[in-house]
């Protein structure tokens, strides 16, 4: 498949969960993808399994790249562009959670995350838009969270990033269009990733003067293992790759999706409510 935008893919974050389930997506449909992870080493080939390759095949080549250190998403950034010549697909799907009360979250952790999930993205959008906008083409997807539109208590720092996200990917949307590059946040609910595992708690957290805290986040962990598959996003991602006028958000699953709509009519303080029974 030749897609609308190119087939040569940027993919942070994919070495597990929803990052690699798109890698693989991406390949099967003929797409040339460069994963990272901070752990990857350049060029190596993971897909095709059995080691064949084509000039035609799509593939997955994995990238070591730390979205926190400006001269790693460089070097990341150059390397691609040595192999392929072009950038026509970033997808920023780099991130971690941090759970814990506002009160009991200190400002370094506060700061590693939006390290990552924020700034991170900005850190890859800042080296390949340059490349897009000499291409006079691109696409820009990144993935978001529910979480974004419905702060969550206790997940008050992950919530807050990805409404942060949700902000920055609409106004880029607006500020790169002349140039022919389309922008998507993606808005997944509860999915069934390591994520839930790899959750980091806020040390103050250990001994908590919020006794609702660890039954919030109990909560929010059976609904992450009971979540959608997240091959469902890497299917929509591949689907995005050839609209030329992709939307500005898409939300995933249905609940999300009702939900999103009622938000819009519903009072602020009727929407806190309902979250504060469900997980405050």
């Amino acid at each position: 498949m030749e897609s609308y935008y190119g087939n040569v893919v940027l993919l942070t974050g994919a070495s597990s969960g929803i990052g690699k389930l798109t890698a693989e997506h991406l390949a099967e449909l003929g797409c040339r993808v460069y994963g990272t992870s901070r752990k990857g080493m350049n060029g190596t080939i993971v897909f095709p399994n059995d080691g064949s390759q084509t000039a035609n095949q799509g593939f997955i080549k994995m990238v070591q790249l730390d979205v926190c250190d400006d001269l790693s998403v460089q070097n990341a950034v150059d390397y691609v562009m040595q192999e392929e010549g072009c950038i026509n697909v970033l997808i920023n799907n780099a991130g971690f959670g941090i759970s814990g009360a506002i009160e009991e979250t200190s400002e370094k952790e506060a700061f590693s995350q939006f390290n990552t999930n924020f700034f991170g993205m900005h850190r890859m959008c800042r080296k390949v838009l340059p490349i897009m906008r000499e291409q006079k083409k691109g696409l820009i997807i990144n993935i978001g969270s529910v979480a974004g539109t419905f702060p969550i208590p206790y997940q008050s720092m992950y919530s807050a990033s990805k409404a942060a996200m949700k902000s920055y990917t609409e106004a880029l949307r607006m500020e790169v269009r002349d140039f022919g590059v389309r922008a998507v946040i993606i808005e997944p609910g509860d999915t069934q990733t390591g994520f839930t595992d790899n959750r980091y708690y806020s040390l103050e957290s250990e001994n908590t003067a919020y006794p609702k805290g660890k039954a919030s986040i109990e909560k929010m962990i059976q609904d992450e293992r009971n979540g959608d598959n997240p091959i469902g996003v890497a299917q929509t991602i591949g689907r995005l790759l050839n609209k030329k006028n992709p939307p500005a958000r898409i939300t995933i699953g249905i609940v999300y999706k009702v939900f999103t709509q009622l938000k819009r009519i519903l009072p602020n303080r009727l929407v806190g409510f309902v979250l504060g029974k469900m997980y405050g």
